[in-house]
């Protein structure tokens, strides 16, 4: 293992490729590497890519095309067909209650409904 802190950009690329050689190997060292490797990226990403939660209508639109939920179904979750069409068009704001039964119930993290 020849690992070294990620510093710039040239770094972060050479890591990743390594990542990619790494992927699919089942030897204990190079998961090791793997691990230190996931940790060094993380690290360096969050440090230089300033990555913003997903906007909450699109994490809708996104879980719903996922597991294919037709707007009738996420009626169950926002109180109404008419509420769906509201808040899928931007029209209403999604309050705390419809949050909460759409993170539970569709398993979309909280935050991501949220937004900024």
């Amino acid at each position: 293992m020849n690992i070294h802190p990620i510093r710039s950009e040239k770094d972060y690329k050479k890591s990743l490729k390594r990542v990619e050689e790494l992927w699919d190997s089942t030897r204990k060292d190079d998961l090791d590497e793997l691990d230190v490797l996931a940790t060094l990226i993380d690290v360096y990403e969050k440090e230089n890519y300033n990555i913003l939660p997903p906007d909450p209508i699109e994490a809708i639109k996104f879980r719903m095309e996922q597991e294919n939920i037709s707007k009738s179904e996420l009626a169950e979750y926002l109180g109404g067909k008419n509420r769906v069409s509201e808040i899928l068009s931007r029209k209403r704001k999604l309050t705390v209650d419809m949050i909460k039964k759409l993170s539970q119930g569709l398993n979309i993290p909280a935050q991501s409904l949220i937004g900024q």
